[in-house]
């Protein structure tokens, strides 16, 4: 007697299965997300059969956060494993890029800039902007309340050299006044202090005020400060980078197909965050949630969302400045940057989808319309 046979699915069965599968991404209830391309140039296997991809968790890395957790990034990536590693600190990141452990990551301009000088421009390339925006000076309206105030007072920043200390200690010498960058002392007291005890140290008293991303701007608001200045409005058009795109300069050279593939997916995930908010809101929360246990306040998470934009557009030019900045205080020799964006698959992304291509402000590789 022959073994039995399960029936096989109709074929308007599989449609229904498949169309519920593709619709269950958070939030998606009244938002479609956009539809994968086929992997590979032609359709056929790309040529790695993993890319590890990392950031932070963080909501200036909305891009990853939403991409990643709504299959967005791994759409576009058909066949070939998206794996994921979060850090806290953009050195630790460069470590793993160097060492191979991530192929592709979200950093900050600072460390990006710091990477491609330490390596004498050979570890990595910036291949795409991600978020611009997202950093506020928020003080203690009962000690500070003009920019002024500030002078004898105690702010913090993340890290020594990191992309909000040099754009502080740019602010404050641009007023005339005077830090030692090395041990932030001086007519303002620069306090390195790492984001995720900043709160704590604004409700103690042992600082006055800080000069942070978000949505560590946000938390100091919750508990009481004031928003006294937005980065952005020191920034022409508003806009400055805080994240940026950078691959391992050898897996783009053995798997451009690979990053091409992930710059779709990131270009899609930024469309799909800028139409849908509040459901790429939710999403990234959630996505905070699932990496570090936590979701932020309602509060916070609304406060924090609207000052970021997300963006392909790497804003080379804000780049140079932030790194001009770095020199004039001290804290990096004058590098040259001559090769440390690739955005030839990028702007081969974007046309194929019809979007307008971006620049690298004389800062690029030879090879930026392959």
């Amino acid at each position: 007697m022959p073994p039995s046979r399960r029936p096989r699915p109709t074929a308007a069965l599989v449609l229904l299965l498949v169309a519920a599968l593709t619709s269950c991404g958070y939030g998606s209830q009244a938002a479609q997300l956009p539809s994968a391309a086929p992997a590979g140039a032609a359709g056929g296997k790309l040529s790695a059969g993993s890319v590890t991809l990392g950031y932070f968790p963080n909501l200036t890395h909305a891009t990853a956060l939403v991409g990643v957790r709504e299959g967005l990034i791994q759409r576009e990536l058909g066949g070939t494993e998206l794996k994921t590693t979060t850090f806290n600190a953009g050195p630790a990141e460069i470590e793993a890029l160097n060492a191979g452990s991530v192929d592709i990551g979200f950093i900050g301009p600072s460390p990006a800039v710091n990477g491609y000088v330490k390596s004498k421009g050979q570890n990595l390339r910036i291949v795409s902007g991600a978020a611009s925006g997202g950093v506020k000076l928020v003080v203690n309206p009962a000690k500070i309340k003009t920019l002024d105030d500030l002078k004898g007072k105690k702010i913090a920043t993340p890290q020594l050299g990191n992309t909000q200390d040099v754009a502080f200690l740019n602010w404050i010498s641009a007023r005339g006044w005077k830090v030692d960058a090395a041990s932030g002392k001086g007519d303002v007291s620069v306090v390195r202090t790492n984001n995720t005890i900043t709160p704590d140290a604004y409700r103690s008293g042992s600082v006055d005020g800080a000069w942070v991303p978000e949505p560590t701007a946000s938390k100091l608001v919750a508990e009481g400060g004031t928003v006294l200045l937005d980065e952005k409005e020191l920034w022409p058009d508003g806009k400055f980078v805080i994240t940026n795109i950078v691959v391992s300069q050898k897996f783009l050279r053995e798997h451009p197909d690979v990053v091409e593939a992930v710059l779709r997916g990131t270009v899609k995930t930024n469309e799909w965050i800028t139409t849908h908010q509040d459901q790429a809101k939710a999403s990234a929360n959630a996505a905070l949630k699932t990496l570090s246990g936590k979701e932020l306040e309602p509060g916070v998470v609304d406060g924090a969302w609207p000052g970021i934009l997300v963006t392909d557009d790497p804003l080379a030019t804000t780049l140079k400045a932030q790194s001009d900045h770095a020199v004039a205080a001290g804290l990096l020799e004058k590098p040259d940057l001559t090769g440390i964006y690739d955005l030839g698959p990028l702007n081969k992304v974007l046309g194929s989808l019809r979007k307008p291509t971006v620049d690298h402000a004389a800062l690029g590789t030879e090879d930026q319309g392959r």
